[in-house]
């Protein structure tokens, strides 16, 4: 099965930016139906659909909503529209062609969780999406479908935009809690888990863009059609952000268990012409790489990406040709994440700035005897150790390129140039199709 408009169905039309327009295409017909339903039955169906997070994590999408206590608290549902994955891009063109689905999606997630309040923490660089969000909730509030008494339920919900300052950090989801709470943006240890106390210290569900969109389609066709795309441990469909070297970079919507080399050949075009495939970055810049002969059977679902000892994570796709020098690559990735690291935790804050000192110093031609050696040893060192994920991400990158390019890295430090060709390309800006 090929490329599938099932969530992004009207994305390709203009009009469905609007309240108009998403109304014209059947939208805000499921949030009377869910209103009509028990707010456990919601979770059930969700449950039932196997909706898993499509931020990165891949976590059940119900089971998360059934952690909330049952103690009388105010709860907060929270939408995760940070996408600071270097290569993720597909919740922007969620927000900018659908914003009322994700409208939609959270007032059904709120009514479902008795959340009486919301808020979508979007990226500071995000300053497009953010304009088209402020407008549709606008509209939404205006139709009624935010606010007290929602469509005569008797259910209040109010849904505020929260523009966070561009830190990679409030990605993760007690980051983001800390930077909405108005403090800095730093992860908090878990447990306790934000479900239990999250948002000032309240029961809260965080939720990606693409997973509460998804809740829409649940509701108006049922757990059973959804899972009639996908897997039975992944199922659905799910949106891939393809950059890199193809001829067609883009967003592309595919069940999961996709094959990967069917979604590089078929929708993104293949690769640029003379080129040959060497590497696969499968889940955004966090994810371990995948050689050209571990893509040639990997399927796009949780389970086999990870039986590759991969992650599927955000669903950003970075393809990479011959042409590429993978110290060059891993050399910006490192850089990223020693960027972006809050230094909080001493094995990130230090271990991210070693790690590129280390790779700077071997593309500068300055790499000595036992670099590449201590590349792995810093990254072993940094695994597990730390309050959030960071330091995984920033050293799992790491440990796959050393071990399954090592000749590139062998050859940089003893000649001091890339074995590669200097005047070949580098990776593609990505566009939507």
């Amino acid at each position: 099965m090929a490329e599938v408009k099932y969530l992004s169905e009207h994305y390709d039309k203009k009009e469905y930016r609007s309240l108009e327009g998403y109304k014209k295409h059947g939208g805000y017909e499921q949030l009377p139906k869910a209103l009509k339903m028990e707010a456990a039955k919601i979770i059930d169906e969700v449950k039932a659909a196997g909706l898993r997070g499509r931020g990165g994590a891949g976590f059940p999408c119900g089971m998360k909503w059934g952690f909330l206590p049952n103690n009388g608290e105010p709860r907060y549902l929270l939408c995760n529209a940070d996408e600071s994955e270097p290569g993720t891009f597909k919740d922007r063109v969620m927000m900018e062609r659908a914003p009322h689905q994700l409208i939609e999606g959270m007032l059904i997630a709120a009514f479902a969780v008795k959340s009486h309040k919301a808020y979508i923490y979007i990226r500071g660089e995000y300053t497009g999406p953010a304009m088209i969000l402020k407008q549709a909730l606008a509209e939404a509030k205006a139709a009624g479908y935010i606010g007290k008494n929602i469509l005569g339920s008797g259910f209040d919900c109010d849904i505020d935009l929260f523009i966070g300052a561009g830190a990679y950090i409030c990605g993760e989801e007690t980051g983001l809690i800390s930077s909405l709470e108005g403090y800095k943006g730093q992860p908090k240890l878990k447990p306790p888990f934000p479900a239990v106390q999250g948002y000032l210290r309240k029961p809260t569900i965080v939720n990606n863009v693409e997973t509460l969109a998804s809740v829409v389609n649940i509701i108006r066709d049922g757990a059973q059609a959804y899972r009639k795309y996908g897997t039975e441990k992944s199922p659905g469909t799910k949106l891939f952000s393809i950059s890199g070297n193809v001829n067609k970079p883009g967003t592309y919507e595919v069940p999961l268990g996709y094959k990967l080399m069917d979604l590089i050949n078929n929708e993104c075009g293949g690769m640029k012409p003379g080129r040959s495939l060497k590497a696969v970055i499968p889940g955004g810049s966090s994810a371990p790489v995948l050689t050209a002969k571990e893509c040639e059977n990997a399927s796009m679902d949780y389970e086999c990406i990870a039986s590759l000892g991969s992650m599927l994570g955000s669903g950003a796709v970075i393809v990479i040709d011959d042409s590429n020098c993978m110290v060059d690559v891993l050399s910006t990735i490192s850089h990223f994440y020693h960027h972006e690291s809050c230094g909080q935790c001493t094995p990130c804050r230090e271990g991210t700035g070693w790690v590129e000192k280390i790779i700077h110093s071997i593309v500068h031609g300055h790499g000595k005897a036992g670099d590449v050696d201590l590349l792995i040893k810093v990254a072993d060192n940094m695994k597990g150790r730390t309050i959030c994920a960071l330091a995984d991400a920033a050293a799992l990158p790491v440990t796959s390129f050393v071990t399954k390019f090592r000749g590139e890295f062998e050859y940089f430090v003893a000649n001091r140039k890339s074995m590669v060709k200097p005047n070949g390309a580098n990776l593609g800006d990505a566009h939507v199709h």
